[in-house]
C-alpha cells in the first residue's frame, strides 16, 4: 500500500483524508494518532465531492461508510 499524505481537514469527526488516485484508496483518519481507514475503489469524483462539501462528516456518513470496502491500518 502507497504512503498517502493525509490533509487535516474542518470536520467535528474526520481529522485527516488522504486519496490515491492510482489505486483509488480514500484514507480516512478520525482522531489525530490514531489508526486511519482506507477505503478501496472509490472513484476520484467521491473523494472530490467529499473535500468540497461543506459537512465533510455528513457526506461521508451519507455516501462514503457502507458503500465501499475498507480496511484499518495501523498508526505508525
Amino acid at each position: 500500500m502507497n504512503t498517502v499524505e493525509l490533509t487535516p481537514v474542518e470536520s467535528s469527526s474526520l481529522h485527516a483524508v488522504g486519496y490515491d488516485k492510482d489505486a483509488q484508496d480514500l484514507h480516512v483518519q478520525f482522531r489525530p494518532g490514531e489508526a486511519t481507514y482506507v477505503y478501496h475503489q472509490v472513484p476520484p469524483e467521491t473523494h472530490a465531492e467529499l473535500m468540497a462539501a461543506e459537512s465533510k462528516g455528513k457526506h461521508f456518513a451519507a455516501r462514503i461508510r457502507g458503500a465501499y470496502k475498507h480496511t484499518k491500518i495501523d498508526k505508525k
